[in-house]
């Protein structure tokens, strides 16, 4: 998962209000529970310390929302001014909850949030091809691309000249075939998609693959549901670019434990790391590239100390004042942990989450039949781990090496 979007939390110093709330739900109740979510929010987030404008900030922004339309919203806010406000993915298992402390407080983002692909969706026809882009926080239209109108229709006839014809027929359709496809590359390229959906004839889809470029075409998978003319959306085609974005966040997470858990393997090497120790150690030398996160190990609200840099972090008071900081704050490792990963361009992984969506029948029955990898024995001990940049103990590679 990308955590740059978090960047803005850390660019200013906390202490920091971070509230969960369910929005997925609307019924005549609605605006006397969101009133009453907003106060029960500011009470349990001034009982615990907050000052009464960051407060009132929180509360106002739970005011503004609209319930019924997102599964949920995260609300972080700092000296009394909302910061940031994602949409969440899945509503909290609780209703609401908040918490005041010296860093944001976002694994539940993290969890709420699973890593799916952003996916461009390519609506194909012989024309051309609409194009949408699907992320966590929604869908939009990404623009469309025509191709030659003509002539893109076979006749029935036999003779020289209608024979002529339908060749020009199939020329055209693999030049509008190409016209799409080089559209494709552009928008992945502006968008940042990791997977690709063509929707549309097989004949269509085929063309269009075979004509993208082979960097790309690993990521894009095809469809029988669906198409480009009016009225051919459906539910299905919903739900199944949902199963295939769940499937590619799946094998993605299973990769970087496999790489994990190969690492660990090795011996004599430190390409891997788990444990707060080890994990201080690697985030003070800006050695983490993928932190991995199980939200509910035990080892992810061990209190650690940290001040305002990155790199101040430390198992003991102690520790983290010798860093440079003479008023170290107590906070939660994986907080601390986040704050760095974010800030050094690393990205996470969250395995073994503990919110787990409703799965369609066909799901549940693929899960069923999936064999075993092994994933217990992979993911990292207490619950946070580390895949790491270079396979040292402190010293850049480009150090040793005189470069």
């Amino acid at each position: 998962m990308d955590l740059a979007p978090l960047t803005p939390l850390y660019e200013r110093p906390g202490p920091w209000a971070s509230a969960y709330l369910d929005t997925s739900f609307a019924d005549e109740a609605t605006l006397s529970r969101r009133e009453l979510k907003g106060r029960q929010i500011s009470e349990e987030l001034a009982a615990q310390g907050a000052d009464q404008e960051t407060c009132r900030a929180v509360r106002r922004a739970i005011d503004s929302y609209e319930f019924g339309q997102t599964p949920g919203r995260a609300v972080f806010a700092a000296h009394g001014e909302v910061v940031f406000e994602p949409v969440l993915g899945l509503p909290p298992p609780d209703e609401s909850s908040a918490v005041w402390a010296p860093l944001p407080h976002v694994v539940p983002l993290l969890e709420l949030t699973p890593d799916e692909p952003d996916t461009l969706v390519v609506h194909i026809d012989r024309l051309g091809a609409d194009f949408e882009l699907r992320t966590a926080g929604g869908s939009r239209p990404e623009g469309s691309v025509e191709g030659r109108d003509w002539p893109v229709h076979r006749t029935t006839a036999s003779d020289w000249s209608e024979r002529h014809f339908q060749l020009s027929v199939e020329n055209t359709w693999e030049e509008n075939a190409r016209t799409v496809a080089s559209a494709v590359e552009e928008a992945v390229a502006r968008t940042g998609a990791r997977l690709v959906v063509l929707v549309g004839d097989e004949r269509e889809r085929r063309t269009v693959h075979e004509a993208l470029p082979d960097q790309l075409s690993a990521a894009v998978v095809e469809t029988d549901h669906g198409g480009r003319a009016p009225g051919s959306h459906s539910a299905r085609l919903d739900e199944w670019i949902a199963a295939e974005r769940r499937e590619q966040a799946r094998l993605r997470a299973e990769e970087t434990l496999e790489r994990f858990a190969a690492a660990k393997g090795r011996d004599g090497t430190t390409e891997a790391a788990d444990g707060v120790a080890a994990l201080i150690d690697a985030a003070r030398e800006h050695r983490i590239a993928t932190l991995l996160l199980r939200p509910d190990g035990p080892d992810t609200h061990r209190e650690v100390w940290a001040g305002p840099q990155a790199e101040q972090i430390a198992l003991r008071r102690t520790d983290a004042r010798a860093l440079g900081e003479p008023e170290p704050f107590p906070v939660r490792a994986d907080d601390a942990l986040l704050r760095s990963a974010t800030l050094t361009g690393a990205d996470v992984v969250v395995v073994g989450a503990a919110v787990v969506r409703d799965r369609s029948p066909a799901e549940d029955l693929e899960a069923d039949n999936r064999p075993e990898t092994g994933q217990g024995e992979a993911e990292p001990v207490g619950g946070l781990g580390a895949v790491l940049r270079w396979p040292t103990d402190g010293d850049h590679p480009l150090v040793e090496s005189g470069t």
